[in-house]
């Protein structure tokens, strides 16, 4: 009798075991394998070549030293091919626009319009370039590097080639479909900005008269030159 009683406690328990396992396995085989940097990469550049427009908060935050510190936000509109709209509301009245011919440069208040053609533009958002589509971030950045993010993100790190006398950092935060959440670029010179995008709207209807800037009248046009 003691026996049978033991023999049945050794089922129940086996029984216990193996369903335990099975729960552990079937956690383990839920739980997405993080990508690789290169992985992350192609799922990045196919969520942004598949996009035909994005609508998003940006805020934009500067660190340089000496006071130079400074935040600024509003929001951004792109709609292919090659345009990119980022219209501050805070500074309220300032601009960057890609029309896919020229780059502009406006603030309100400014003596002068700066224009250069979109070709030749080499400045912070340049590298934001790619969130029009048709790149290789893999091909483009060398050193490309991925960590873990927090709210299951993660963060590709590497230094855009063409830019290294430039540039000494840049990482994109993204999801693990390829959305990026936040952009850090580091400077030789020790200055970091931090871009961040909340609210994004995939494919958003936006007007594409929004990408035609139009100087305010006595303001002139300034075609300014490329940085080395």
């Amino acid at each position: 009798m003691a026996s049978s009683r033991l023999s049945s406690k050794a089922a129940k328990g086996a029984c216990i075991l193996l369903l335990f396992c099975a729960a552990a396995a079937r956690s383990l085989a839920q739980t997405p394998t993080p990508p690789t940097a290169q992985e992350l990469a192609a799922r990045v550049d196919r969520h942004y070549d598949d996009l035909h427009s994005l609508k998003a908060g940006f805020t934009e935050s500067y660190s340089g030293g000496l006071a130079m510190d400074r935040t600024e936000s509003g929001t951004l509109f792109l709609r292919k091919p090659g345009r990119m709209l980022w219209q501050y509301s805070t500074p309220a009245g300032k601009i960057f626009l890609l029309d896919g011919k020229y780059a502009w440069f406006y603030a309100k208040g400014d003596a002068q319009v700066q224009r250069i053609p979109a070709k030749q533009v080499d400045d912070l958002r340049s590298p934001l370039r790619f969130l029009l589509g048709h790149t290789e971030l893999a091909k483009e950045m060398t050193g490309l590097k991925l960590t873990s993010a927090s709210n299951g993100r993660f963060t590709l790190t590497g230094i855009p080639k063409g830019q290294q006398n430039r540039v000494t950092r840049l990482s994109i935060t993204a999801t693990a479909d390829g959305a990026i959440t936040a952009i850090d670029l580091e400077e030789t010179d020790g200055s970091t900005t931090r871009f961040t995008f909340t609210n994004q709207q995939p494919d958003a209807p936006i007007p594409a008269g929004i990408f035609h800037f139009t100087p305010p009248p006595d303001v002139p046009v300034v075609d300014a030159m490329p940085q080395p």
